[in-house]
């Protein structure tokens, strides 16, 4: 062993002492800054607190809150970064896994921009959880951020073990105005209700809505929103075509046309169906079964000429059209 062994384990043993009384202080300091949330930090306060020697992690983001910098996602993401910093310092855990959360503002912090990233993250210098590698990691902001998001890119970098877990807060004032929205629509529906439930228990009303319900699915309108089809498209003379060739196309024009005709063959139907046997006019009646059967053959004659004309091969037709 050699004479001068003894006194460098010695100094190393002391410099060791320091270094942890040191990083202590700089922990115990910082801790009582941030009970209610992330320690404020200027240019200086920055350095100290990641300064090595330390045996804490360290996770500081760069902000900018001030209105005349225009930057809304440090306004919105503000309350999340209080929100991750309060669930750790409330949070359980292990006694050695320490970590101080801090916010450098850009009015406080002009040197601190000019270096690192919008959050930085920092490993121990020394100790059971101290790397090699002691540069930041960074983490890069690209859109909206929810705190969820970058609390658990931060557990990913932590020791494996238990954590504290994410909670958030209570939202009292929501469930106050949930609670005074849903009494407004229980005490609206009791002074309505004489006069909306005969509307809503009305057949007739719940027949017209299914029957429009039916009308609009069967000409193809969810065909057209899936799709994405053109309203009209050009037929290579000049003019405008309203019906696509083929089944397995069409025209947004063409959905609408077809929807009249299905509706126009329905109203002619229940006419004929309903109304005309209560007319009491025996005259009467036979006209506007003339009327009403007249508008169904000449309708559906149209009906089979859009078909025909979406399949030319299609043999059959039925007067005039």
């Amino acid at each position: 062993m050699k004479p001068w062994a003894p006194f460098v384990l010695a100094l190393s043993v002391v410099s060791g002492v320091f270094a942890a009384s040191s990083s202590a202080e700089k922990l115990q300091k910082y801790q009582s800054l941030s009970r209610s949330g992330p320690v404020d930090l200027d240019s200086a306060a920055f350095e100290e607190l990641t300064s090595a020697p330390r045996d804490y992690f360290t996770a500081v983001i760069l902000t900018a809150k001030d209105a005349r910098y225009g930057c809304l996602m440090c306004r919105e993401f503000d309350s999340e970064w209080n929100f991750i910093s309060r669930s750790w310092n409330k949070g359980s855990k292990p006694d050695d896994l320490k970590m101080v959360f801090g916010t450098v503002d850009f009015d406080q912090g002009k040197a601190v921009f000019q270096k690192l990233p919008l959050f930085s993250y920092s490993p121990p210098t020394f100790g059971p959880f101290a790397k090699v590698e002691t540069d930041p990691a960074r983490f890069d902001f690209t859109g909206p951020l929810s705190a969820d998001q970058l609390y658990a890119w931060i557990s990913r970098h932590l020791p494996d073990g238990p954590i504290p877990p994410l909670v958030r807060p209570i939202n009292y004032m929501r469930i106050i105005s949930a609670i005074t929205i849903l009494m407004g629509v229980v005490t609206l529906f009791t002074v309505l209700s004489p006069y909306v439930l005969p509307i809503i228990q009305n057949r007739n009303l719940w027949a017209a809505i299914s029957l429009i319900a039916v009308l609009l699915f069967t000409s193809g309108q969810m065909f057209n929103h899936i799709r994405k089809v053109p309203y009209v498209a050009g037929d290579g003379r000049g003019g405008i075509s309203y019906f696509a060739g083929g089944f397995q196309n069409q025209f947004g024009m063409e959905t609408q046309i077809v929807a009249a005709i299905y509706a126009v063959l329905s109203f002619a139907t229940i006419a004929l169906a309903v109304k005309v046997p209560r007319m009491e006019d025996v005259k009467g009646q036979q006209v506007a079964v003339l009327i009403w059967g007249g508008l169904l053959f000449g309708t559906y004659s149209l009906l089979l000429s859009v078909f025909k004309t979406k399949n030319a091969g299609y043999p059959f037709y039925l007067p005039p059209f």
